[in-house]
Parts: structure tokens; sequence; C-alpha cells
């Protein structure tokens, strides 16, 4: 049996809370120009990648799937007319946080919280454990940590599909790292699982939960993601199909995605030729811009060309925000 939306729903993040958060990340960060995690982390060892661009259209259906997020992005944003700008602000605050300075990354955080302080309303209809009429908040607890888990759990998933998979400790590691990503989100630490499995079990109960649930208006903004919809750039069938195989079943089906023999095979092929052509990508296609800046702020020396352009596919601008 599915289980109902939590009584705790209404929870919500304050400023004191993500104050609180900000000045126990600072207290721990020992080199500021190398942000609050680090070259040696596992969080930039798999950030990274521009694998990651696997597992975004997951997490931006994932996203979907909560009514308070889809409806937020339906009143508060141009997904519909622009999808790329979605994938650019998403990506903008994730990367500032994990590849700019502590200072960027703290200043990233405010901001974006600033921006949630503004998002309230109210669901237009009945969805999934919701009813019409009820108000949403972007500062709702809950519904910040399903956004922060799909993030997390779809680059696990992106980067597993073309390089090895993590060891479990390599696993335990990201995600003990992540609570702290998690922080800068108005996140408590304790209001997480403690470790990788529990995390597991709280997205599978999840998936099968009331809390989640697609509507019309969401299946809309979903497919245009998947098309391309708005972008520049064209998404290729393959993309689609391996983003449908990755995809929850309850949530294919939801999102009214056809996962036939052809799409199947799509996947399959993708999964076969992925890992050969990437292991083949020089450093500057491989590499996120993000994570070529930070490399760069490290080495004392100017972000060159390319980084700049990939920081202009992955963020929509030449540069992380919030610099000095």
């Amino acid at each position: 049996m599915a289980s109902p939306v939590p009584a705790d729903s209404s929870t919500s993040v304050s400023s004191q809370v993500l104050e609180r958060h900000i000045a126990s990340v600072e207290q721990q960060v020992a080199r500021p120009v190398e942000g609050i995690f680090g070259a040696d982390s596992i969080t930039w060892r798999i950030n990274r990648e521009s694998a990651l661009f696997l597992g975004a259209g997951r997490a931006a259906l994932l996203q979907l799937a909560h009514p308070w997020v889809a409806t937020a992005l339906d009143q508060h944003s141009s997904l519909l007319s622009k999808p790329i700008a979605r994938f650019h602000s998403t990506f903008r605050v994730v990367f500032t946080m994990i590849f700019g300075t502590a200072p960027q990354a703290f200043r990233a955080s405010r901001s974006l919280y600033q921006t949630h302080t503004r998002i309230t309303g109210k669901l237009p209809s009945d969805v999934a454990g919701y009813a019409a009429g009820s108000r949403y908040e972007a500062l709702n607890l809950p519904a910040l940590m399903w956004v922060y888990a799909t993030l997390i759990e779809s680059a696990v998933i992106a980067y597993e599909c073309v390089l090895p998979r993590l060891t479990s400790n390599e696993r335990e590691a990201y995600y003990a790292e992540s609570k702290i990503l998690a922080g800068l989100f108005g996140i408590a630490p304790e209001a997480l699982p403690p470790d990788w499995g529990s995390f597991q079990a709280y997205v599978r109960q999840m998936l099968v939960s009331q809390e989640l649930g697609v509507s019309d208006r969401s299946r809309i903004m979903a497919h245009r993601i998947l098309t391309g919809a708005g972008s520049w750039v064209p998404i290729p069938r393959w993309y689609q199909s391996l983003t449908t195989e990755i995809l929850p079943p309850r949530f294919r089906t939801e999102f009214g995605l056809s996962f036939g023999e052809a799409r199947m095979t799509s996947a399959d092929r993708a999964r076969r030729w992925l890992p050969r052509v990437y292991s083949s990508l020089p450093s500057s296609l491989r590499y996120v811009g993000p994570f070529q800046e930070a490399q760069a702020r490290l080495e004392n020396r100017s972000t060159g060309f390319i980084a700049r352009r990939s920081n202009q596919f992955w963020i929509g601008q030449p540069l992380l925000p919030f610099n000095e």
C-alpha cells in the first residue's frame, strides 16, 4: 500500500537554520580556495565527469514527479518555454557549491534561499496525496530532500553508466560528503538517512508513496525536457531511450514514456558504446567546465577558452557566479 503524505510536510527551512549549517561547514573548510570539499574529495571525482549529463534527464523528471516541485516550476519558472534554463540554473547552483571557493559556495547557498522564499502558491488540482488548493512552498523540507536525493542518486547512476562501479566504501564516502552539500540547501544532516543503504531505502519508499505523482502539466513539462524544446541542443534518441530505461517503471508509465523493443534496443546499444567512447575523450571534453575552472584557480592561472565554452553549456555562462 502506498504511504500517505507525511503529517510534517509543512516543515520549512528558516534562514537561521541555513546560517547554522553554513557556519558549521565554514568551520570544517581547510582551504577556502579549494571550496567546501577539496580537490581530493570523492565529490570532485564524481561531479567533474561530463557523464553526469546522462543522469540529468532522470533527475529532472523525478523532481517533476513531486507535485510541489512541479507546480512551483510551472508557476515560477520558464520551464515550459525554456527547459534548458532549468538545466542551467540547477547546475549553476550545484557546481558553484561544489567547485567554487568556499565564499562562492556560501553566496550560492544564500542566493538560492532568497529565491526560494519567493516561491509559494497553491496546487491547481488533486495530484497523488495532495488536494487541489493545498499550499506549497519551495522551502518545504521534505520537498527539498527529494530534490537533493534525485541529484545524488542520479549522479551515481550516470557515473556508473560509463565508469567502473563505485565500491561500497566509495558510495558511503560520497553520501557522507553529500550531506555537506545538503546543508547548503538548508537540510540538516540529522534529517537525512544515516548511510547509503538507508538513503536507498528512503528513495525506494518515496517511489511507491503518494508523496509523488504526475499531473497533466508535469507530463507536458517532462516531454519538453526530453525533446530539448526551446534549446539549441538536440536531444538524441539514444539519450531519450537511456533516460527512460533508468527511470523507475512507475514513472515511465505516469509520464507516458513508451519503452518498447525499439527503445530497449537503443538504450542497450548506448550502454555498450558509451563507455568505449567516453574513455577516449580528452580531459577538456570529459571534465565539466566548472571543474576545469577550479583546477585553473588552484594553479593560479586564468580559465581557458575550452573551459569557458564548457561552462556555457553546463551553467549558461562562462564563469561560475559569486566570484570575489
